[in-house]
């Protein structure tokens, strides 16, 4: 979760997400793409086992927010307050452990356990949250759901150091995520366009690669905006300005 969204009374721009957070609630689409994502992944896998390096232990490694845990709940709150984002109201929202699973998340980690791969959650959320995202993961049976496996923020929001460490000792076999940047740094760049790498790395989505649906929030968003701390209002304007038109 980037927090680059700041508190101010403006209801009106903070709408603009309405839409988003309806859709990820209540569509069967929502459903249906992060269900057709998992099963990819499940066949995905089933390949990437054959090719793997017996010399060390498999392992996935999976985003936690919008990849396992649906947070539309929390977006909901936000907007009803009249902002996008507010990391006081995030950190509450994360102590409750109450976030929903994402369609598809469950079954697919408990297949991969299942295959003696090992789970690894690399999440940007800070450690003041580990303790209740962990509490949340092992509310619904998430396997490898320990200290050992959440890995969250520490010094860098950019997640290869942490991928790094994790591949010294296993076989990544595949990566899920909402978020481009939770596949490679290759798409960590700030304020800069992402689609010519995306179109780069075309093969490994849906094979290494497994994205899911989350049209609420994402780094993708911050090229829309000039530098600086912008109101809610202003965020607004500049989005309406961003938009392709005839």
């Amino acid at each position: 979760m980037s927090g680059f969204a700041h508190a101010q009374d403006q209801p009106e721009a903070a709408r603009h997400y309405t839409t988003a957070v309806l859709w990820q609630q209540h569509s069967g689409e929502y459903r249906a793409l992060c269900f057709q994502a998992y099963n990819f992944a499940r066949v995905s896998l089933k390949a990437a086992m054959k090719k793997r390096d017996r010399r060390k232990p498999n392992c996935i490694i999976v985003d936690v927010d919008e990849t396992v845990l649906d947070n539309s709940a929390f977006q909901g709150h936000e907007i009803k307050k009249g902002t996008s984002f507010i990391q006081k109201d995030w950190t509450e929202w994360a102590a409750l452990a109450q976030a929903d699973t994402v369609p598809g998340a469950h079954a697919f980690l408990k297949f991969a356990a299942s295959k003696k791969i090992e789970v690894f959650y690399i999440t940007n959320r800070e450690r003041a949250e580990h303790a209740g995202t962990l509490e949340n993961l092992r509310r619904y049976g998430f396997p490898n759901a320990d200290e050992a496996h959440l890995v969250v923020k520490e010094q860098t929001s950019d997640k290869e150091p942490r991928r790094k460490a994790v591949a010294e000792r296993y076989n990544i076999l595949m990566l899920c995520g909402d978020n481009l940047s939770d596949f490679s740094n290759v798409f960590y760049r700030e304020n800069r366009e992402t689609k010519t790498e995306t179109e780069r790395a075309q093969s490994q989505f849906g094979s290494r690669f497994i994205v899911l649906p989350n049209p609420m929030y994402g780094d993708w968003e911050k090229l829309l905006y000039p530098p600086g701390q912008l109101t809610e209002e202003q965020r607004g304007n500049s989005r309406l300005e961003k938009l392709k038109s005839y």
